[in-house]
């Protein structure tokens, strides 16, 4: 028997199978939406999921919902308390995908004017594995498209629209046969992958690209820059990063709500430092999947746990 599954709309919780908008919606015409992608990771040990970073996820969205002048009547303490009782009604007892949107969700075509429409928000969530195999070192592509500029669309939070340029990249590199896209910004230095914030290690120094870079602030990428200076007391220094670098790495990893943490073997057809998962990333990795799941007890606060009852 399927498990019935519920989503959170109108203010309330909804069967998901009913929790549906109209064709003339406007996010649904404009790609005016601010939405998030929050990790629950299911703990078979203590029989809790633990959803990752959820204030600060939920502190990212209300900063995407400024700028696209959306106006929900929710603090973080509200969503946080909708998601974790939505977590609850669910009753998943595995890894869970939590998709929270808030958007324009008045049914008006032809009108570009954000201060005259109505908001709305909408949480979904449901059973979700491996975005990306973390087991092997990935083969990425440096993508023709180029990450906007945050003049042209702000890149710092996730608003809907922006993601088209990476779903365009990862859908290039798929089909040329690589597992994911690198985005260079419009003056050719790096910026992110198509879903991941980047990492390189150099002659023990790990860096990453700088805001100004264009690249999203990454609830991930916090964390690992606070891990790697706490844990491997080696500081993050982020700053632009040109393409050339990255074939000459020692070693180059991916960080994301979705993707975890991911090593990338090979970038253009040439062979990342030895091509296998690097002693840095190795030990990103096992400190950062021990935490995500509440075992790492120095970092218990940012995981928020639930036991699912299915009530």
């Amino acid at each position: 028997m399927t498990q019935k599954a519920w989503a959170f709309l109108g203010g309330k919780q909804v069967p998901q199978e009913d929790a549906k908008v109209g064709v003339m919606t406007h996010a649904l015409h404009y790609g005016t939406s601010v939405f998030e992608g929050i990790r629950g990771n299911w703990n078979d040990r203590i029989g809790k999921i633990a959803i990752f970073r959820l204030a600060e996820h939920y502190e990212r969205l209300l900063r995407g919902c400024k700028i696209l002048r959306i106006d929900l009547p929710y603090s973080v303490d509200d969503l946080c308390q909708i998601t974790v009782d939505l977590a609850d009604k669910n009753g998943f007892r595995e890894d869970v995908y939590i998709r929270p949107l808030a958007f324009k969700g008045q049914e008006a075509v032809a009108n570009l004017n954000l201060n005259s429409l109505d908001d709305e928000f909408m949480l979904v969530m449901l059973p979700f594995g491996s975005y990306i195999d973390n087991t092997r070192p990935l083969k990425c592509q440096t993508s023709s498209w180029r990450r906007p500029m945050d003049s042209s669309m702000p890149t710092g939070v996730k608003i809907a629209g922006l993601y088209t340029t990476s779903i365009l990249a990862k859908s290039e590199a798929l089909a040329a046969g690589y597992d994911e896209a690198i985005l260079l910004n419009q003056d050719g230095s790096v910026s992110e992958g198509s879903g991941e914030n980047l990492f390189m290690v150099r002659d023990g120094v790990i860096s990453t690209p700088s805001e100004t870079d264009n690249c999203l602030l990454g609830i991930t990428r916090d964390s690992v820059i606070q891990l790697a200076k706490n844990e491997l007391n080696m500081d993050v220094v982020q700053r632009h990063i040109h393409r050339s670098e990255l074939y000459l790495a020692d070693e180059v990893f991916l960080t994301g709500t979705a993707a975890h943490l991911t090593s990338v073997g090979e970038l253009d057809n040439r062979v990342i430092g030895t091509g296998t998962t690097g002693a840095v990333t190795k030990q990103l990795q096992d400190l950062y999947f021990s935490t995500v799941v509440g075992d790492n007890d120095r970092y218990v606060n940012w995981c928020t746990f639930v036991t699912p009852s299915g009530g």
